[in-house]
């Protein structure tokens, strides 16, 4: 066994909606296309998405990107609504995966949310990189909270 410790991205927002609301956007497919996935978030295309949105189920989600289809898998590992979610996160074209923790604190007018991913060392220079992966979903996120507001 390795004992290499895992290198972290990291990235806190702020959102105007609830704790429950923005939780909720991580579990519910009619959301999660809306945000984390596809032409909100970069030049992709869906073209599959399922998720089993409790502890031991799955999601899977194909994009078309570059005329390459990328898929990427995990688990469900903990669900705590509103304040936890824990999943596995893996790009079935690379050879390791990773963790993403889902922390979200209520406040008085919204909430605070802090995704944290777990890379394997190897990762290591992508840091940046999956940290403006994240920024750019929770903008996006961000904007799909709002418009689902109105």
């Amino acid at each position: 066994m390795s004992t290499r410790q895992a290198i972290r991205a990291q990235v806190t927002r702020r959102f105007h909606a609830s704790a429950e609301r923005t939780f909720d956007a991580w579990l519910h497919r009619e959301m999660l296309d809306r945000w984390m996935f596809g032409p909100a978030v970069r030049d992709e295309e869906i073209v599959h998405l399922s998720l089993t949105p409790r502890v031991g189920g799955s999601f899977s989600v194909l994009v078309e990107r570059d005329g390459e289809d990328i898929e990427h898998i995990g688990k469900y590992l903990e669900i705590t609504r509103p304040s936890r979610l824990v999943f596995t996160w893996i790009v079935t074209t690379e050879e390791v995966g990773s963790r993403v923790i889902v922390e979200i604190t209520p406040g008085e007018t919204g909430c605070e949310l802090t995704v944290t991913q777990e890379l394997h060392p190897a990762w290591a220079d992508h840091v940046g990189r999956t940290e403006e992966g994240w920024s750019r979903m929770l903008e996006a996120l961000s904007v799909a909270l709002e418009e689902d507001e109105c």
